[in-house]
C-alpha cells in the first residue's frame, strides 16, 4: 500500500472527518427535503384541486337530477359497509349522501374493481329506494379499443350503452351477472364484470343504509 493511499485511510478515520462528511450529508438532506416539501405545498392545492372537480362531475352524473341535487362531504365508511362491498368483489372508497330540497335522496358510492388491465374507479348512484340512478368510471387502465368501450360507455349489441343498462337495477334485480341481467360489449367481458361487480358492491352497501 503506497504512502499516499496510507494516509487517505488514516483521514477517513479521522473522528473530525467523519465529524464533517456526516455534516454535510445532513444538510444535504435537509436541502432536498426542504425542496420536495416546497415542490408539494405549490403541487398539492392543484392537484387537490383536480381531485376535487373530478368527484363533483362524477356525482353529478350519477344522479337523477343533477342540478336540483346536494352532496354532502365523504361519510366515514363502517366495517360492515366495507366488508358488504368486498363480498360483493369490490373496495369502497367514499361514501357521500345525496339531497334534494332537504330531503333524502339516495347516495353515491365511490367503489373500485378489478379490470383487465387493473383496477376500475367508479362513482355509482343509488336512490332512496336502492334503485341505481348512475354509473361513471372516475378512473381506468383498460385496453385502448376493447375495455375502454365499456368504460366509455359505449353500446352493446342490443344498442344500449354499457353503463346506462345498470340504471335502474335494484336488489329486486337479483345480483347482477354477464351473462345473465347485464349485457357485455363483445370482446371486452372482464371489464364488464369489472363494472358489474362495482354496481354489485354498491348496491350491497345502500342495503345497510336503509
Amino acid at each position: 500500500m503506497s504512502a499516499e493511499v496510507k494516509q487517505a485511510e488514516k483521514a477517513r478515520m479521522d473522528p473530525k472527518y467523519i465529524a464533517t462528511l456526516t455534516a454535510r450529508l445532513f444538510a444535504a438532506c435537509v436541502v432536498v427535503a426542504f425542496l420536495l416539501g416546497l415542490v408539494n405545498m405549490v403541487t398539492l392545492p392543484n392537484i387537490t384541486a383536480r381531485k376535487k372537480a373530478a368527484t363533483d362531475a362524477a356525482l353529478k352524473q350519477v344522479v337523477e337530477n343533477p342540478d336540483g341535487s346536494a352532496f354532502s362531504d365523504a361519510l366515514e365508511l363502517s366495517g360492515d359497509m366495507t366488508a358488504a362491498a368486498s363480498g360483493a368483489g369490490a373496495t369502497l372508497s367514499a361514501l357521500y349522501a345525496v339531497t334534494e330540497g332537504g330531503a333524502n335522496a339516495g347516495y353515491a358510492l365511490t367503489v373500485v374493481a378489478s379490470g383487465s388491465q387493473g383496477s376500475i374507479e367508479m362513482m355509482v348512484g343509488v336512490d332512496e329506494a336502492d334503485v341505481v340512478t348512475g354509473v361513471s368510471i372516475v378512473n381506468n387502465s383498460e385496453t385502448p379499443g376493447i375495455g375502454s368501450k365499456v368504460m366509455g360507455n359505449e353500446p352493446t349489441a342490443n344498442g344500449t350503452p354499457v353503463l346506462d343498462q345498470f340504471v335502474g337495477k335494484s336488489p329486486a334485480d337479483g345480483t347482477l351477472s354477464v351473462g345473465g341481467n347485464i349485457d357485455a360489449i363483445s370482446g371486452a367481458t372482464v371489464s364488464s364484470r369489472g363494472v358489474t361487480a362495482g354496481v354489485n358492491a354498491a348496491l350491497a352497501v345502500a342495503a345497510l343504509l336503509d
